[in-house]
């Protein structure tokens, strides 16, 4: 409360009404599989195109190595050019996948580089170094103090404990290395002689630093660092320095007692070369016979160290998920229940592409039974642009492009279905009316083709045998109200738990939901038809208020699809004409 100390009169501001809500983002997906390059532990990584894509995680991968785990790159393909616009990516590899390894070709000093994540394109990255120098200063005076020779120099800015320094005239080059540097004074540990000495005002005797310029370059991404040190106490030190390089990981272990410079230590002495190239071995992409459905779930190994789905727990932005082709029951219950602990987003599980039959079909989905996952079958038939033919891929990634179609184009509100397939050229097996009369109620979601309106979904049901949660819309729409809910309403923590907050958050909430209705989310003719917010002392107790509890309870009545059409004709026979 303000303070009044002398007569006036003041203008305050207050909040009385309720806050904006602004609705949380539904589209967003989120990947994980094999791919030719990229992170294989971390937060998962955005990707906005496939062109990005490839830029971070390469680029198909072919069917004889990695066989039916193959399929993430096509998959975020076909979610891009069905409509998606964002998604988040975790790449796993195989255990025996190996990281390329490069060192210096010769020389007393132990550098060594590993390129940054496992696989075979790692033999391709190079890595050259040239010397370098961050700062030179010529030598005006020598002198002692208690029996250590101290060089005064015209600027000692650059030159730091530890540096190895450099001093050559016509005959000789001579290396030291730098004990102290502190207001233009530095103390050496061997000692110069007096010809160091030139006070002209264009020196031809300086002393250098001796540092180097490392270049790392993989196809058309080039990394340049430049005045690396070797030097550990120094910031340009080349494990710091380089640390935020994409493609490698440095390390130094020393150079021993002999005071050699940088580039000298790589290239053994030989002082006919100007340039030091490093080439990597060892990569490998592993083998399929090493993946196992402990390599998609990943290991949880801390912040920044998570893997597999494991690595979306530190995201909250993602609210679709799909691991592409992968159908091991495992893995898939594993994504559900990831999906269903932080009730924040969905699931799209493929259903094995050998499963044609109805059996096959229904006994691969009754494994399942939870309202934030849905399945999707058959496989798609699309033209593969590494081998030049059509292919079969699984449809996860083309029905999460979908739903960002729809929710882009209608809401999140509007069932995902009676959507076009875009680039999808066929089906893998085709599925009639009758059979879809089978697996319909029992919630797969079949791809269909339609003479003269393509190939289309034609199913929007969850893998639930819960009738209130059997709409995949229903079920997105409820997540979007939670989530769009629990982030505009941080306000309310902490504030006063009275009549005044109650109001409030009831008004930000009505707006919000009255705005859900306006637009076709919330059935019924009216608002108070389709939701009703309720918060006071008929939704707390005073054991609630006392321990800071404010409940606010919240009913809405989501439309839900038109999945049967039904047109009921009946035959008007004429009337005689005396009636």
């Amino acid at each position: 409360m303000a303070e009044y100390l002398s007569p006036g009169v003041y203008v305050e501001e207050f909040e009385s009404g309720g806050k904006p809500m602004e609705g949380v983002g539904t589209s967003t997906a989120g990947f994980i599989g094999l791919a030719e390059r990229g992170p294989c532990e971390g937060l998962p990584q955005l990707v906005t195109n496939f062109a990005d894509f490839k830029r971070k995680y390469g680029g198909y991968l072919s069917e004889s190595e990695f066989g039916e785990y193959r399929f993430l790159a096509y998959a975020v393909e076909h979610f891009f050019i069905n409509g998606g616009s964002r998604c988040f990516i975790s790449r796993v590899a195989p255990d025996d996948a190996k990281c390329a390894k490069g060192s210096a070709p010769a020389g007393q000093a132990a550098v060594g580089f590993t390129v940054k994540n496992p696989g075979i394109w790692g033999n391709n990255v190079r890595v050259i170094i040239t010397p370098a120098s961050k700062a030179k200063t010529q030598v005006l005076e020598i002198r002692e103090d208690n029996g250590v020779k101290q060089y005064i120099v015209k600027n000692s800015s650059g030159f730091s404990a530890g540096d190895i320094v450099m001093y050559a005239d016509k005959e000789n080059i001579i290396y030291n290395k730098v004990v102290k540097s502190q207001d233009n004074i530095i103390e050496f540990a061997n000692e110069f002689n007096e010809t160091i000495i030139d006070k002209n005002l264009l020196p031809k005797k300086v002393i250098t630093t001796c540092e180097v310029n490392v270049e790392v370059k993989f196809d058309d991404i080039v990394e340049t660092y430049e005045n690396v040190s070797f030097n550990i106490d120094a910031a340009s030190y080349i494990e710091k320095k380089m640390a935020k390089s994409d493609l490698v990981k440095a390390s130094y272990v020393g150079a021993g007692s002999e005071i050699i410079s940088p580039f000298n230590m790589l290239i053994g002495g030989d002082t006919e070369k100007a340039v030091c190239i490093i080439s990597f071995t060892g990569g490998s992409n592993g083998s399929s016979g090493s993946i196992s459905a402990a390599t998609f779930i990943g290991a949880d190994n801390g912040p920044g160290k998570r893997t597999g789905i494991q690595a979306f727990v530190d995201n909250d932005v993602v609210s679709l998920m799909a691991i592409p082709g992968v159908t091991d029951p495992n893995v898939q219950l594993m994504l559900t229940a990831h999906c269903e602990n932080l009730g924040s987003r969905f699931a799209v599980l493929d259903i094995p592409r050998e499963s044609k039959k109805i059996d096959d079909v229904i006994a691969h989905r009754d494994i399942f039974d939870s309202n934030y996952a849905a399945l999707y079958h058959p496989w798609l038939e699309i033209f593969d642009p590494l081998d030049k033919k059509n292919i079969v891929i699984p449809p996860s990634g083309s029905i999460l492009g979908i739903y960002a179609r729809s929710d882009n184009t209608r809401g999140v509100h509007k069932a995902p279905a009676n959507e076009v397939v875009r680039a999808c050229v066929g089906l893998d097996c085709q599925f009639n009316k009758g059979e879809q009369d089978i697996l319909n109620p029992k919630g797969v979601n079949l791809i269909r083709a339609f003479a003269g309106q393509g190939i289309r979904v034609w199913g929007a049901r969850t893998a639930s045998s819960d009738p209130s949660w059997k709409y995949i819309n229903v079920r997105r729409l409820f997540i979007f109200i939670e989530e769009s809910i629990k982030a505009n309403t941080n306000w309310a923590v902490f504030e006063p738990n009275d009549e005044m907050l109650w109001v409030r958050v009831k008004r930000t909430i009505d707006v919000f939901l009255t705005g859900l209705w306006r637009v076709g989310s919330l059935a019924g003719s009216a608002p108070n038809e389709a939701f009703y917010v309720e918060v006071g002392r008929n939704t707390m107790s005073q054991d609630d208020i006392d321990n800071g509890r404010l409940v606010c309870v919240i009913g809405v009545a989501p439309v839900k699809p038109a999945e049967f059409v039904i047109f009921r004709i009946t035959q008007k026979t004429s009337e005689s004409a005396g009636e």
